[in-house]
């Protein structure tokens, strides 16, 4: 199970990031263009959410209940914070990756409530971006390509 679950966060952290790119240079293009905000833009960032929160519910699952990694971390977690490689999973990944889906989600609900077309890509443009920020600060690079 953990395996299966592992591999699933792993492949779908690249949908994920293809599909905020994709998101982060609509809304560029939207912005600087002075585009209408169409039903793509909408669309886009809807999927981004989804796709985010369905990473999170997959990492909480690993986080909470399967990883030995936190496992051995809640058992002793001054030792824990001791090691770098224990610390980054019990608590720099966990951080991170939550504030990234709450700074998307705000995003999202500010581009939908800007009521001029160049602001709802302006908000989505710098709420996505540093969004993307903190997911690829925390992202566990040493084994992203496994």
């Amino acid at each position: 199970m953990y395996t299966v679950l592992l591999h699933t966060h792993n492949m779908f952290r690249w949908l994920v990031l293809v599909s905020l790119i994709l998101a982060i240079l609509f809304a560029l293009m939207g912005w600087f263009k002075k585009c209408n905000w169409t039903k793509k833009d909408n669309l886009t960032g809807l999927f981004i959410t989804i796709f985010m929160d369905i990473q999170f519910v997959v990492g909480i699952i690993l986080y909470a209940f399967i990883s030995p990694i936190t496992k051995i971390a809640f058992a002793d977690f001054g030792a824990a914070m001791k090691n770098a490689d224990i610390r980054f999973y019990a608590v720099e990944h966990i951080l991170m990756m939550t504030i990234a889906l709450i700074i998307i989600h705000i995003g999202r609900a500010k581009s939908k409530k800007a009521t001029v077309p160049w602001q709802k890509h302006r908000k989505a443009a710098i709420y996505y971006t540093i969004g993307l920020l903190f997911i690829l600060a925390a992202i566990p690079w040493d084994r992203a390509f496994v």
